[in-house]
């Protein structure tokens, strides 16, 4: 299985050895390798309220749109490491042209960069003399989709991948021996060390990505403050004699008055009344007066609706006390000695509760009734004293 790639290698998490003095430069690394922020003491470094993702506002920008990492254990094509108390063991990798053998697990972790953002750029050292493009292609593509190789004449070349995430499959080989085919030559041997590398593409797409990012975010907050706006009033037109006409016509119509005499309103406070136009400022606020004598109806309407509405609910309130009055008096019968003797003690238990039950009942029924009907009595009285002016006339003297 080894001989197939990385894809069996679990990654060991003590290789990402970066600086942590800067807060902003950490945050920014670990969530370019698709981790949460967090601080030295475990607090986390970009906020909750993020809506766009990878917006971080204490950079002053946008952070990148976290890739899925498969370097993560459980993210499907590394298994998940051992427990830290167990050394982790990396294997042998074969290609077909070289064969790469793991460094001491007893020695320190190779040493990596701050991580550059957006880097999708390794700089590979340590090549043996005799290293090829062609192998160290065949060697790096285990990591991913390789875009650019760029190789000096000095052992070392640039190699820029397709997505962020593979950066950190490739910096995993770091501290591996590599050796061509089965020579044991000291030009066909060499030792890689792989680190972050800054380059201007990987820094331009990234940039590009944090401004579309912060269009997004600032058309969705846009779209936020938009819905939450309350809508505007209708723009009120000017005055003119065509649109008094108008107007005119709407004041007189029901449905449409609440529109209108809000425009009559308009105009009379912008000064729209002059000598010319008095007259006909006259007959709107005429038909304006009309319109009370409707609401006067309307309101006479529903006080006979609610007049209904109350004599149908007192009467059912006294069917419904009458019946209170049947069940109490079934209750009473039952506790009379006649009756009592011959039920049993649980029996007389629960007829008692029943009873006394009913009787809260009928009790709170009866009250709520005469309270209607003491209201009903009042108003009466108040239109009594009202249509006598000489009875109102002698309370008052006295």
């Amino acid at each position: 299985a080894a001989a197939d790639g990385l894809g069996s290698i679990a990654i060991d998490t003590t290789q990402l050895n970066m600086s942590v003095t800067d807060p902003t430069a950490w945050a920014t690394a670990m969530n370019n390798l698709g981790m949460v922020p967090v601080g030295l003491a475990g607090q986390q470094l970009v906020t909750d309220s993020i809506c766009v993702p990878g917006f971080d506002p204490s950079l002053s920008m946008m952070t990148g749109i976290t890739p899925i990492n498969p370097m993560i254990p459980g993210m499907g094509l590394v298994p998940p490491p051992p427990p830290t108390d167990v050394p982790v063991v990396k294997e042998i990798i074969h290609c077909k042209s070289c064969t790469l053998f793991p460094p001491n697990p007893n020695l320190p972790p190779p040493s990596t960069r701050e991580r550059p953002p957006g880097c999708k750029t390794v700089f590979v050292g340590g090549l043996p003399e005799n290293a090829t493009e062609e192998i160290i292609q065949e060697v790096f593509e285990q990591c991913g989709d390789i875009t650019a190789i760029r190789k000096s004449k000095k052992n070392f070349c640039h190699i820029r991948f397709a997505e962020e995430f593979m950066v950190d499959k490739a910096i995993y080989l770091s501290g591996y021996r590599m050796r061509l085919g089965s020579s044991t030559d000291k030009k066909d041997s060499g030792r890689l060390h792989v680190d972050f590398a800054q380059a201007r593409d990987d820094f331009y797409e990234w940039e590009c990505k944090q401004r579309m990012l912060a269009r997004e975010e600032r058309h969705r907050r846009k779209m936020e403050e938009d819905r939450l706006r309350p809508p505007s009033p209708p723009a009120i037109m000017h005055y003119s004699e065509h649109e008094a006409a108008l107007l005119a016509e709407k004041l007189k119509d029901d449905s449409k008055f609440s529109e209108a005499i809000t425009v009559l309103l308009t105009w009379i406070e912008r000064g729209e009344v002059n000598r010319r136009s008095a007259n006909q400022f006259y007959s709107m606020v005429q038909s304006a007066n009309s319109h009370v004598r409707r609401l006067m109806n309307e309101k006479a309407a529903h006080e006979q609706e609610m007049e209904q509405a109350k004599e149908s609910f007192k009467n059912a309130l006294t069917g419904i006390l009458t019946q209170f009055e049947q069940i109490v008096a079934v209750f009473n019968a039952s506790t009379r000695q006649k009756a009592w003797d011959h039920f049993s003690k649980a029996q007389r238990k629960n007829i008692d509760i029943w009873r006394k039950h009913s009787e809260e009942l009928r009790n709170a029924h009866s009250e709520q009734l005469m309270g209607i009907r003491r209201e009903e009595e009042m108003e009466m009285s108040d239109d009594d004293s009202g249509d006598n002016p000489s009875k109102k006339l002698r309370v008052d003297d006295s």
